[in-house]
């Protein structure tokens, strides 16, 4: 049976999030007319890339090692780690455009000059990334999808993570930050049944404690204030 396609040629892939609220500020419309572009990646939608030419991540970064943040929500720790990490090239990818606006303001604050952004589906990036090429990823409070007969939808899906596997360098290290027990249930069991990740610590203890270099989001600020407990799990790509 043939995968449906959109007309430009895209495989035919479902979004359920958000893509823009009901409103933004006119500061953050004019970081969006003017910062966005420059700071895009390269092309990665199919209309700018059909044929799916790879991103030319050294001209971006030059000899720097990239890392990558899906879904940054409003940015702060994506701008966080390009202070904390010069030496670093960092992409972020998130499809809800208000917060690609607050990110913008936020970069323009910091001044930091060592950071790209997609604004769209991660999918669509892992199209285009060479592989082996990032070598860390961060996944931070994602959309939790409650519903039982919605976890398909979460990103610790194969459908997700064996894209994943493919840009990530052999030792890469994969974060993720969640306040869902649920979610954390499902991370281990995917991540279980896969051969090219293995857990970093396997400790409930450890799974409770920040990294060293963490910033709380306001998700997980907001979840704190709500009562829930944050689990912070790592894993490494393996491969040589």
């Amino acid at each position: 049976m043939t995968e449906p396609t959109h007309p430009q040629g895209a495989p035919w892939r479902n979004f359920y999030g958000r893509r823009k609220g009901k409103h933004l500020r006119g500061s953050q419309q004019t970081y969006l007319d003017e910062d966005l572009s420059a700071l895009s990646p390269g092309p990665v939608g199919w209309e700018e890339n059909p044929e799916r030419r790879p991103l030319d991540l050294p001209a971006l970064f030059g000899a720097r090692p990239v890392w990558l943040e899906i879904g940054f929500g409003g940015g702060e720790h994506l701008v966080h780690q390009a202070q904390l990490h010069p030496e670093v090239g960092l992409i972020g990818c998130e499809p809800y455009i208000n917060g690609v606006a607050m990110l913008l303001g936020k970069i323009r604050s910091a001044g930091v000059a060592n950071l790209r952004i997609h604004p769209g589906d991660v999918r669509d990036l892992f199209d285009v990334l060479p592989p082996a090429a990032i070598d860390r990823a961060f996944l931070l409070y994602p959309d939790p999808w409650p519903k039982k007969r919605h976890h398909r939808r979460r990103f610790v899906t194969p459908e997700h993570l064996g894209p994943l596997a493919r840009v990530l360098a052999p030792g890469a290290v994969f974060r993720i930050a969640t306040d869902i027990p649920d979610y954390v249930r499902q991370t281990l069991e995917e991540m279980a049944a896969r051969d090219d990740f293995e857990p970093v610590a396997a400790s409930r203890e450890v799974w409770h404690r920040p990294w060293s270099d963490w910033i709380p989001t306001r998700y997980e600020q907001k979840a704190l204030r709500e009562g829930r407990v944050p689990h912070y799990l790592t894993f490494r790509r393996l491969g040589r």
